[in-house]
């Protein structure tokens, strides 16, 4: 049986904590940001824990993920 590999699209995505949660990044604050309100900004400054639902598919994704 070959290697399983590591889904390199995903892994620049999501980063694990130490206790072993999947962390993402917030979406729309690349550009035109002008337009949004400084408080909605800094709320996507934070990374977000990712749902629970979500978890078992990406981790299947992220094999040798530590």
């Amino acid at each position: 049986m070959p290697k399983m590999k590591t889904h390199r699209g995903a892994a620049k995505r999501f980063s694990k904590t130490g206790t072993g949660k999947l962390k993402i990044n917030r979406a729309n604050r690349r550009h035109l940001l002008e337009s949004k309100s400084p408080g909605s900004k800094r709320s996507k400054r934070r990374g977000v824990l990712m749902a629970s639902g979500d978890v078992k598919r990406v981790s299947q994704l992220l094999v040798y993920m530590k």
